[in-house]
């Protein structure tokens, strides 16, 4: 009886180890989190979690070829045989850390973080819009609570000619879901490890250390308002410090959430999947005694800005990827500065 058990507890363990395919630096030869896989038509098919690991029953040989992209800068093209082995290394240091620069570091009431940011909405894993832009952050010295945030800069791109029927929910206009990264947890992360609805992982690099925290709800039961149907919901937060510090403020180095959505309307047979991809990455911090920042209102159906930003070597653009796919189906908005 013993020897059955263990032997289907080993064959459990290679059906899983088949489905499954994990990333992996050359360099290191440990877990790339953050890793998104495109197909030809520019679908993200899949995004590696805090282990390096996708499901590889989210691509399909249709999809011909895929491209990985890994911090905003495309690493690899692969077919669809090249997912036959269960790990696969990818050359992940095409871009190196930025060194974010601490200003005027005495004693202050304010933390001001300043960086990049982008975010983008997929429907059916089919982008919907996409937005980037400079913003800053101001923290509270004393609690460390986000009293607020500046954007200064930003675009805003949406797909053309969506179809915007009430009862056909694949087909809506996503932008409202577009928004500024809300990073007010990367002060407080510790407070996840005591939260039993919540799953706290740790990955600690070479470069720098990795936390991702996952929620869920709406796993069992659906909830319907005005004739639709939600489902479903996930949250996956991905912050990374530097290696070896105490987690602060002043240690962040970048923050990634994605949130997930199943949603349809009451006439339709199937749920459409929703993900909303947010990401920021600091280049300045500064302490001050002042909150005078001027505010823009953030507008998805409008651009503001006075500098080609995104021309900046240090800029994580991903708009390139998204353009090398829709081309001008992905229209910009006109630039209301």
């Amino acid at each position: 009886m013993e020897k059955k058990i263990s032997f289907l507890f080993i064959l459990l363990i290679s059906f899983f180890n088949a489905q499954t395919i994990t990333f992996i630096s050359e360099r290191t030869n440990k877990p790339l989190p953050k890793v998104s896989v495109f197909g030809k038509d520019g679908n993200i098919l899949a995004y590696s979690d805090i282990d390096g690991k996708i499901d590889k029953q989210s691509l399909k040989p249709e999809q011909e070829k895929f491209q990985l992209i890994y911090n905003n800068f495309p690493v690899a093209t692969l077919s669809y045989a090249d997912f036959n082995q269960h790990v696969i290394k990818i050359i992940d240091n095409v871009k190196d850390i930025e060194t974010v620069v601490i200003k005027n570091s005495k004693p202050s009431k304010y933390i001001f973080v300043k960086g990049n940011f982008n975010s983008y909405v997929t429907v059916n894993n089919r982008l919907s819009s996409f937005t980037d832009g400079i913003v800053t952050y101001i923290f509270d010295n004393k609690t460390k609570k986000l009293k607020s945030s500046r954007i200064e800069q930003y675009r805003v791109f949406r797909l053309q000619n969506l179809l915007e029927d009430r009862k056909k929910t694949d087909s809506w206009d996503y932008n409202t879901f577009l928004k500024i990264p809300e990073i007010e947890d990367v002060a407080n992360i510790d407070d996840y490890k005591e939260n039993k609805k919540t799953k706290f992982t740790q990955l600690k690099g070479d470069r720098k250390d990795e936390i991702e925290i996952t929620g869920e709800a709406l796993q069992k039961k659906e909830f319907a308002l005005f004739g639709y149907r939600f489902f479903d919901f996930k949250s996956i937060l991905n912050i990374a410090y530097e290696k070896n510090s105490p987690k602060t403020i002043k240690d962040l180095l970048e923050y990634n959430k994605i949130l997930f959505l199943h949603l349809k309307h009451k006439t339709e047979p199937n749920y459409n999947t929703i993900i909303v991809y947010e990401n920021f990455y600091p280049t300045e911090i500064s302490f001050r005694n002042e909150n005078n920042l001027e505010k823009i209102k953030f507008d998805t159906y409008s651009s503001h800005y006075i500098t080609e930003y995104w021309k900046d070597p240090e800029f994580q653009n991903m708009q390139n990827i998204f353009s090398s796919y829709f081309g001008t189906d992905l229209k910009e908005q006109q630039n209301e500065k």
